[in-house]
């Protein structure tokens, strides 16, 4: 029905206006052109993906899942599991929302830490992110639902993105080892934060993912040597930094 209404309005149209309506065709021919497309390479890269495992495989998956990490991550295109691991199934439990935060996905968080039992809760921020282009500027406009995310984010408008993706990820992980402070203190779960620098704005390289956060501890030096750094004893949990925005 919907179809046959658009139908009748472009027809309407090319009366009216025949190159406007031409443009809406073609417009909506390629919008359509463009779902054909994506559902048909969604199809074959699927068909590649399980005709290349073997059933045992999926048998193994379908029993139950005993992941080692909790991943937050953003929503943004450009990150993607397969930066983080070749074969993730099973070993990822994923949590993906805008700006990579506790906040607004803390039931999902909570699951992966008290009923996975991952020993490993790790936030990944990423170079070049919309949400805090987007807390530097003026998001007022944004939808109320848009804005009540953007506000979960407290870090100071003057900072460069890079600058602000770090400390919002430091704020993740220091809200995060208030939450599971007794986790942390028994020794069964590790906080982590970290950078997937795709544009290399840090100069590490492009495609990095650099740590640098660890239980709280943000000193590079340190952090090159996680065994020594993990065996010490778990430090108080931190309160979260907050700066006006």
């Amino acid at each position: 029905m919907k179809r046959i209404f658009l139908s009748a309005c472009l027809a309407a149209l090319a009366i009216a206006n025949p190159a406007r309506a031409l443009d809406g065709l073609s417009s909506e021919k390629n919008e359509m052109a463009t779902v054909i497309g994506f559902i048909n390479t969604l199809k074959s890269e699927n068909i590649t993906y399980y005709t290349g495992h073997k059933i045992e495989f999926f048998a193994e998956l379908a029993k139950s899942q005993f992941p080692t990490a909790t991943v937050v991550t953003c929503s943004d295109s450009r990150v993607q599991t397969n930066m983080l691991s070749h074969n993730p199934e099973g070993k990822l439990f994923m949590v993906r929302n805008i700006g990579n935060q506790l906040a607004t996905a803390e039931g999902s968080v909570e699951y992966g830490v008290h009923h996975l039992h991952t020993p490993v809760l790790l936030f990944i921020g990423h170079s070049r992110c919309g949400a805090i282009a987007a807390i530097g500027g003026n998001y007022s406009k944004e939808s109320p639902a848009i804005r009540r995310e953007l506000d979960t984010i407290t870090i100071a408008k003057d900072l460069t993105n890079i600058a602000g993706v770090k400390a919002n990820v430091h704020n993740q992980v220091a809200a995060a080892m208030l939450k599971f402070d007794e986790e942390i203190r028994a020794g069964k779960l590790t906080l982590i934060g970290a950078v997937l620098d795709f544009a290399d704005d840090l100069h590490l390289g492009a495609g990095k993912l650099n740590i640098i956060n660890v239980n709280g501890e943000t000193d590079l030096t340190k952090l090159a040597n996680l065994e020594n750094l993990l065996a010490k004893p778990k430090a108080p949990a931190a309160s979260p930094k907050k700066t006006a925005h």
